[in-house]
């Protein structure tokens, strides 16, 4: 790497930082590679390339320095509390700077989620890369680069201390989705994502099993040595658990009466967009975040390559259900469609209507899936227009929704960043707050943070997976009442 320009200092008043006791300056770090990771925590590609940094401050963890640089897209992005938790959620480790009015972003020239930008031991910006890096390349590229400036002795190795976010430790971490478990009595599984396991619970919100070591890994076996990775969505029917593995870009299976664990698709590795009928286990996914299954398929949620795919569990193949995979709001048939980071599936009991949270256009949309399968827009205009605004659908708003429930002929949606459960009635064409008036029976009450996951149960019962909070609310809506189930 050449150098090229001086770069701009990012010790400025009044930018919040994480994960270090007081911001650093570029003369603090002087004589190391300083990486910085112009990010926000709704994007997937931002995700993927965590781990890739991840390997490259392992190896190189005296002469390298990982900074993010959180610029927020959506409205909560701003909020510091909400940054905070995005950063313990993920893993996060290294110093990040929250930049809400944008100002880095602008001083670096940067145009797009996620940029790396890398600035040398003297102080220069010596290099730029827009999107995901290929995660072997940036390895080796940083490696080269090193052993250049040792022989040059522009280096200065030395750790840097750093004081990680902790999150309190309790029964449920960062939980994702939750869905019923179809049987003789009445059992709800849910994916505690910060955990990398899938709880098994009664209907008062008690543990009956769990599933998963608890490590971080893509490991089949036993309930208790099985490892996952951020498993955020699932389905169940009587005979097996499906879950969306997806920190492990994987589908995996439980089965409820052994509790082994066995993978289904995916190669471990993020993929490329799906296509025609392939072999599941030698095809490589891309973030499945939700699950539902229909006659012998299953039905997920290719985040990272913003399509549905499907599973045909009697063939083994993988396939795409709809979307280009290319990233924006377009309707049309399943191949000319255009999605945008789907994170929550809900499939009518009769099988032809697939709803879908599509969360970076803050949209609620449907795939048609009877005849000529079709993706058509209820709810939202574009990546950019967000917000909380009820009243017809072409009118309504939502910011980044992650949940959805079929329930009884409304969609009920977990509106993620607006902290809000809506009421979609599709024949009326209407939306609507749910929880406002609710009455919270706990001994303390808190609002929701970020809720992920919802389901129905009946007309006038929903659960819902308040993420930030670590727990599972109880919603019974001819009482007029909420409380805390699981936590």
């Amino acid at each position: 790497m050449t150098s090229i320009v001086r770069a701009p200092d990012f010790d400025q008043p009044g930018l919040a930082w994480f994960n270090v006791a007081a911001p650093l300056s570029l003369a603090a770090l002087r004589g190391k590679l300083v990486i910085l990771d112009f990010w926000t925590f709704c994007c997937i590609n931002c995700m993927h390339i965590l781990p890739s940094l991840r390997r490259v401050e392992e190896a190189f963890p005296d002469e390298v320095v990982v900074i993010g640089v959180h610029s927020p897209k959506f409205a909560a992005e701003r909020e510091t509390a909400n940054v905070a938790a995005a950063i313990a959620r993920y893993g996060i480790v290294h110093p990040v700077i929250h930049d809400p009015d944008f100002r880095l972003w602008r001083e670096y020239a940067v145009r797009a989620w996620p940029t790396l930008i890398f600035v040398s031991p003297d102080g220069r910006v010596v290099g730029q890369h827009s999107g995901e890096p290929d995660p072997d390349r940036l390895l080796e590229a940083v490696g080269s680069t090193l052993a250049q400036w040792r022989d040059e002795g522009l280096m200065r190795p030395g750790i840097l201390a750093s004081t990680p976010l902790i999150v309190p430790s309790g029964r449920l971490r960062f939980p994702g989705k939750i869905k019923p478990a179809p049987g003789t009595e009445k059992r709800w599984i849910l994916a505690d994502a910060g955990h990398h396991q899938i709880a098994l619970l009664d209907d008062g919100g008690a543990e009956i099993a769990r599933y998963g070591s608890g490590e971080a890994g893509l490991v089949d076996g036993a309930a208790g040595t099985a490892q996952f990775n951020g498993p955020q969505g699932l389905i169940a029917d009587e005979r097996a658990i499906f879950v969306a593995d997806t920190g492990n870009h994987a589908l995996r299976r439980i089965d409820r009466e052994s509790g082994a664990v066995t993978t289904l698709a995916g190669t471990g590795r993020r993929g490329l967009a799906l296509g025609a009928p392939a072999p599941a286990l030698a095809t490589a996914l891309a973030s499945p975040w939700d699950l539902e299954l229909a006659d012998g398929l299953l039905y997920f949620a290719d985040a990272g390559t913003h399509q549905l795919g499907s599973f045909d569990r009697a063939a083994g193949t993988v396939a795409r259900l709809a979307g280009s995979g290319a990233e924006a709001l377009v309707d049309g048939r399943e191949e000319e469609a255009a999605l945008a980071q789907p994170s929550g599936l809900a499939l009518t009991p009769d099988g032809r209507n697939l709803y879908i949270a599509d969360s970076e256009t803050s949209a609620l949309r449907v795939l048609r899936l009877g005849g000529q399968p079709r993706v058509e827009t209820l709810i939202g205009t574009g990546l950019f227009d967000f917000g909380h605004v009820n009243g017809a659908l072409g009118q309504a708003r939502l910011q980044h929704p992650l949940g959805i429930a079929w329930w009884a002929g409304r969609i009920a949606v977990a509106d993620s960043y607006n902290g809000a459960i809506r009421s979609v009635d599709p024949a009326a064409g209407t939306v609507s707050d749910l929880d406002d008036g609710l009455l919270c029976t706990d001994s303390v009450c808190l609002p929701l943070a970020e809720p992920a996951g919802i389901a129905a149960d009946g007309a006038h019962r929903l659960l819902v997976v308040d993420t930030n909070n670590h727990r599972v609310v109880e919603y019974d809506v001819a009482a007029r009442t909420s409380r805390s189930w699981a936590e």
